[in-house]
């Protein structure tokens, strides 16, 4: 054996025994892996079909964007009337349509003007010194669609986060106003999930105009009978018991919200007590700097879904950064920064739908799918080895080597196995066999034709080589669509086909080939086993 087919058998046979050594400790149960230390710690992953886990299906409440949008507008109109002059009673917000009233007709029609050029608002009742409008029935379809998507993203960022999410879950829409929620196994209470789903996450900022511990002593502090117009009373809620610890009293119109926000950790302060830090985007930074700047010596609201979470003391000018304390728990400090960083839900969910699954079932479908794959690989191996002989034995040599790399791969790019990803993999059972059927026809014909063996096998590889490549990549290119655009058990049998395709090139034009090199190889044979 030359020294380059050393190095070529070196590599070769080393990738697919440390692949196959991380497949087959899989099959370690996984307290054993723990206490090993020459053993993988943690094995290939099985999605909600196979382990179990929590479903939910989650309501969203699409009447709110319509609310919201609608409020944009009346705020818009009500400016726009303002600039122009009009003698207009008022401009409110009525269910889900705007009402304009005036005493005169030229607000009225004014008004109707405005209203028209917003592209969106349809009138809908007019007369009697009284404007009803309501939103285009396209400009309705497309609001309930933004808010859709963006609840989508934002419930995707949340249980996906890159540094404390939930792996291999699945959120997708459900029919026209619902989203369908899976988590596999026991990640997390099903507490802490639940918050974490229904959590609106509108963080607001507001200079504090005066506190105190209740209501009612902070309206007898400042001599008042009711909250003044544009301002409001926010609370601070003991987390453990939910009974108010103290009252604000801030203006309605927030100084900077957590739209500008670009990062929030957790950590810890000088006293170990748990806090999350943010980090604000250049935007955000430039308008924070300003607010503190100008009110040093005051404490500063850090509000959460209309709860106070913190109200420190501005002790000086903050720019890009700072941080939010409170009574935290390391649980609920992490919730928090995923929150943060997810950002707010434009419109509230709901669980309107909850069950668990259990892992029996996917305990039956894995036995079930090792049964179909060995007896497809018994099957396949039983053919090839009576219609090809020792090419036969090639072959399934590298069948089985690819099923070890394919779980090998998977273990170490922890990937997802689902149930449909089970159905992958038996399917790559049989179409990895097709690559050593192209190479050894295309050997057989240049037997045929009289060329030596060595030769023919030669030959036989370079001509098999664009088919098979052409064959496989078009394959690659549906499973890389279908990963794209699908979700939950599509991407994991697609996870599975496109590792099981590159696997299956592997051992048919490199394993297969080093095999046949290293015999008959060079040996001068009269006839090739084939």
């Amino acid at each position: 054996m030359s020294g380059r087919l050393r190095f070529r058998a070196a590599w070769v046979f080393g990738t697919v025994l440390i692949l196959s050594y991380v497949a087959i400790a899989n099959f370690v149960p996984e307290e054993q892996r723990a206490r090993a230390w020459y053993l993988p710690d943690e094995g290939i992953r099985l999605g909600l079909d196979l382990r179990g886990g929590i479903h939910w299906v989650l309501g969203v409440r699409l009447e709110e964007a319509i609310h919201h949008e609608l409020s944009f507008l009346r705020d818009r109109l009500a400016e726009r009337l303002d600039e122009a002059g009009a003698e207009v009673g008022r401009v409110a917000l009525e269910g889900e349509r705007l009402v304009v009233e005036a005493p005169g007709e030229e607000a009225l029609r004014r008004a109707r003007e405005l209203a028209g050029e917003t592209g969106v608002l349809e009138v809908v009742e007019s007369g009697k010194g009284r404007l009803v409008l309501e939103l285009g029935a396209s400009r309705r379809r497309e609001v309930r669609e933004q808010g859709m998507a963006q609840v989508l993203e934002v419930l995707r960022r949340r249980i996906d986060d890159p540094i404390k999410g939930i792996p291999d879950s699945v959120v997708t829409r459900q029919g026209a106003d619902r989203i369908l929620v899976q988590v596999p196994g026991g990640h997390m209470d099903r507490q802490r999930l639940r918050a974490l789903l229904e959590t609106t996450g509108v963080l607001e900022f507001k200079i504090v105009e005066a506190q105190a511990p209740t209501d009612e002593l902070l309206l007898a502090q400042l001599g008042l009978e009711e909250v003044p117009e544009g301002k409001e009373i926010v609370h601070e809620v003991d987390p453990e018991t939910g009974r108010v610890i103290a009252a604000y009293l801030v203006s309605e119109t927030p100084a900077i919200t957590g739209e500008y926000l670009a990062d929030a950790r957790v950590g810890t302060d000088a006293q170990g007590r748990w806090i999350v830090n943010f980090r604000w985007n250049p935007d955000g930074a430039r308008i924070f700097a300003e607010l503190t700047e100008k009110n040093i010596g005051k404490p500063l609201a850090i509000i959460l879904d209309g709860t106070v979470r913190s109200a420190p003391v501005i002790q000086s000018r903050i720019a890009s950064q700072g941080q939010i304390t409170g009574r935290f728990t390391s649980e609920q400090a992490a919730d928090l920064a995923i929150v943060l960083r997810a950002g707010s839900l434009s419109v509230p969910v709901e669980i309107e739908e909850e069950r668990t699954v259990g892992p029996a079932l996917g305990a039956d479908s894995i036995r079930a799918g090792i049964r179909a794959a060995a007896t497809g690989l018994v099957l396949v191996v039983a053919f090839s080895c009576l219609y090809y002989r020792l090419c036969g034995v090639y072959a399934s040599l590298g069948l089985v080597c690819n099923l070890l790399m394919i779980i090998g791969v998977m273990s170490l790019a922890r990937a997802t196995l689902t149930l449909p990803g089970i159905a992958g993999l038996v399917l790559t059972v049989g179409m990895a066999i097709d690559g050593n059927v192209i190479i050894f026809e295309r050997i057989r014909e240049e037997l045929r034709e009289g060329r030596l063996p060595r030769a023919a096998v030669q030959t036989g590889f370079s001509k098999a080589l664009w088919t098979i490549l052409d064959a496989n990549i078009t394959t690659l290119i549906t499973a890389i669509v279908l990963f794209e655009y699908g979700t939950g058990p599509i991407k994991g049998f697609a996870v599975t086909l496109s590792i099981g395709i590159v696997t299956s090139v592997f051992s048919a034009l490199v394993l297969t080939r080093l095999l046949l090199a290293i015999y008959p190889g060079d040996r001068r044979v009269a006839a090739l086993s084939i």
